[in-house]
């Protein structure tokens, strides 16, 4: 591959401005050609001063002409399945925002076509970048609090949406639900990266306590058991921020346990005492952006794939159908060429 990646920009909405300042932090190693969104001015936004990066009104059309190498794929979260597999079916490699896709259809149809194309599907999971996160995720795999039991991670705040506001977000058709599967899945993924296995059976709780006008749920608690014994919890809310002194995420161990404000993080062993540390924050989408393009170059696997985001679509649909039930829900599975579920 060459030595810059040639990047398509699919959706030129909100997220896709920090997705464009990761590029710009990456001239080295990334090459912004072209962006497709059928509002020109939004396209134009996006673009800026760079008068070379080419407009497309459709993404079909800048798959097709514009000589790419990936995409990175911006748009609301039930049109992403269809443009992955666009992507893919032409050779293109795929960042995707979250979620990966919304269904247990779209997950098998993204899985066969990866497995038959080969090409590199990157989960746009920006929260593993904190660099709190990746020393979080260090020490567990060094061994440092022995066998994990518990992980638990809080993603709320006080959102001001508004029904004009939320647009296609107030709507389950379009979402894919309400805020668990909106900014309740960087908590699920952060949950996922760090109790390292497989998710199993969950228990939630959905709750409706202030955006009454959406169709969704604005808050969700989720209990999740993992294939190695770890259990998770997930808080997060648009109806409220967390109390004061309630960690971004924290862990417990055999041998000791960790606690994150998402800046700062302190761990303390058995018998000894506690330890502080202090991090520079970072551009954490151009981290992401970063970490994307060095695996297209070298080959590597990206931090999280399309395997791990149909783990955390299975955490939400089993969450979504705990609530409905009233009770534990399996985790839908995927094997090879297999059904779901």
């Amino acid at each position: 591959m060459a030595d810059k990646i040639r990047i398509g920009l699919i959706g030129a909405g909100g997220i896709a401005g920090a997705h464009v300042a990761g590029y710009r932090r990456n001239p080295d190693t990334v090459a912004f050609v072209a962006i497709a969104d059928p509002v020109r001015e939004n396209a134009e936004r996006r673009r800026g001063d760079d008068a070379h990066v080419q407009i497309f009104d459709d993404y079909h059309t800048m798959i097709a002409q514009a000589q790419l190498d990936a995409v990175d794929i911006c748009l609301p979260h039930h049109l992403h399945a269809e443009a992955i597999i666009a992507a893919a079916e032409a050779g293109l490699h795929v960042l995707c925002e979250k979620p990966l896709c919304l269904t247990t259809d779209e997950a098998r149809a993204i899985s066969e076509v990866v497995d038959r194309t080969g090409v590199t599907v990157m989960c746009a999971h920006n929260q593993l970048f904190f660099p709190t996160v990746a020393e979080a995720k260090r020490l567990i795999d060094r061994g440092t609090f022995g066998r994990i039991y518990e992980v638990r991670t809080t993603d709320s705040f006080y959102n001001d949406f508004t029904l004009e506001s939320m647009g296609w977000r107030a709507h389950a058709a379009t979402a894919g639900g309400g805020e668990l599967i909106d900014t309740g899945y960087h908590p699920v993924y952060l949950l996922q990266h760090l109790a390292g296995a497989v998710p199993v059976e969950v228990c939630a709780m959905l709750s409706r306590h202030r955006l009454e006008f959406m169709e969704g749920e604005d808050s969700a608690q989720v209990l999740v058991r993992y294939d190695n014994g770890v259990v998770g919890v997930v808080t997060t809310s648009w109806a409220y921020p967390a109390a004061p002194g309630t960690e971004k995420f924290s862990f417990v161990g055999e041998l000791g346990s960790l606690s994150s404000d998402g800046v700062t993080l302190t761990y303390r062993l058995r018998g000894e005492d506690p330890v502080t540390v202090a991090f520079e924050p970072v551009h954490d989408i151009a981290a992401e952006v970063a970490h994307f393009a060095q695996c297209l170059r070298t080959g590597a696997r990206p931090i999280h794939t399309h395997v791990e985001g149909i783990d955390v679509l299975g955490v939400i649909l089993a969450a979504y159908e705990s609530d409905r039930t009233r009770a534990f829900a399996p985790v839908p599975r995927l094997a090879a060429a297999a059904p779901i579920g």
